[in-house]
């Protein structure tokens, strides 16, 4: 079935009413691995959600916003006085670079083009004045994607979208020093019969990612329309993520939320640094609490609220806490605790056994893009956090 078709049906099933109040549902993550020739797919009644609303409006006319973690680009146009009446497709097509007409049809069809403000088909025609607002999912890179036969660990899938259980190491998609090896090259090889993975793209089907050396859940839409749908989730905010990270020391209060904006560092570009002025980078907010205190570390939960690159890090970072082993943010150091040599080889010892920022991405929650419902899914702490936090705990009651 075509993305023409299968949008034509989504278009037929909500018009004849088979929308239904949508459950939730809760998967555990298991280590499933994806491996070749996996492919079985659970399908479900296909339903589309109800309009978007008003997209953010954030930016001046044909500016492009940039968003550091989640993957889709936002298009804002004011329609010319003196235009023409012209499809809205090709209106569009002829602005953006590097984007077909087939891929803003499945935006319009998804919902994602909107006319003052209101939902439009691909065959709208611009009118003077009009105020047009595109959002388009995974902007096109020049790097290829090479196919990889890698092992994933797969926590849920069907015919819309994968769910999958990052290690850490793995990077996301490949960028300048990662050409291989990533997640994407894996299902790249995995999903190179789905149209979505065969259009040249470097990020098919990506909305959002984690760091290098960051654990835990993604999902990626394996195809079009599932990929507007959840770009406009991950656009509007409406997804939920919990992060388990261990920190240095104990955050005072317990619970908080940590308000600043994340930018580029001035003097080293690849970390970000927290301007508490808003005079660069974007406005950033992440909530936390502590789970547990563990004498001079805290185990933390984290609830991110917008998606900015290394958001956690760097907020704990600036507020005293970074999170334990994160060589970019000082967490690699011994930062609290006695000068006794035993106590120092006890931290040498748990940095060695969790050679990475202590970050997992524990929970993700979404509404599926065809059916609506709600799912949640929720990923085990990996190992190497399980005993290093095994560790502390035992160091506190050897004290007690």
């Amino acid at each position: 079935m075509t993305e023409e078709e299968l949008s034509g049906t989504r278009e037929q099933e909500k018009e004849s009413g088979r929308e239904t109040e949508p459950e939730s549902l809760h998967v555990q993550s298991h280590d499933k691995r994806l491996s070749p020739g996996h492919g079985e797919k659970e399908s479900g009644a296909m339903a589309t959600e109800p309009g978007p609303g008003p997209l953010p409006d954030q930016e001046e006319s044909g500016d492009q916003i940039d968003r550091e973690q989640e993957l889709f680009e936002h298009y804002r146009y004011t329609v010319d006085p003196g235009q023409s009446m012209l499809r809205i497709d090709k209106y569009l097509s002829a602005r953006i670079e590097n984007v077909s007409r087939t891929r803003i049809q499945a935006a319009a069809q998804a919902g994602n083009i909107l006319v003052n403000d209101s939902p439009v088909k691909p065959n709208y025609r611009v009118k003077p004045l009009d105020v047009i607002q595109i959002l388009l999912p995974n902007p096109p890179r020049e790097i290829e994607l090479i196919p990889q036969d890698l092992p994933i660990s797969v926590v849920y899938e069907d015919e819309d979208l994968i769910v999958v259980d990052k290690a850490a190491g793995m990077v996301v998609h490949p960028a300048y020093g990662n050409y291989s090896g990533t997640l994407m090259n894996a299902l790249m090889h995995h999903f190179r019969h789905l149209p979505l993975f065969q259009t040249g793209e470097l990020r098919p089907g990506l909305v959002h990612r984690i760091d290098k050396n960051t654990s835990g859940l993604l999902v990626v839409a394996k195809n079009e329309y599932a990929h507007n749908r959840l770009a406009r989730q991950f656009f509007r905010r409406t997804t939920g993520r919990l992060y388990t990270a261990l920190v240095w020391g104990t955050p005072d209060p317990p619970e908080g939320t940590i308000t600043g904006h994340v930018g580029r560092n001035i003097r080293d570009r690849k970390i970000m640094q927290v301007f508490p002025d808003g005079s660069q980078g974007k406005h950033a907010v992440t909530h936390y609490r502590i789970i547990e205190p563990l004498g001079y570390v805290s185990l933390i939960e984290c609830r991110l609220e917008t998606g900015r690159t290394h958001q956690i890090r760097v907020h704990m970072a600036w507020k005293g806490h970074p999170l334990f082993n994160d060589e970019e943010y000082g967490g690699h150091r011994i930062l609290k605790g006695t000068t006794f040599t035993k106590y120092q080889q006890f931290v040498r010892n748990c940095l060695e056994l969790l050679p990475r920022q202590a970050l997992h991405a524990r929970t993700l929650a979404f509404d599926h893009p065809t059916t609506g419902q709600r799912l949640s899914f929720e990923s085990p702490l990996p190992r190497d956090m399980v005993e290093v936090i095994e560790k502390w705990r035992g160091y506190v009651a050897g004290r007690e």
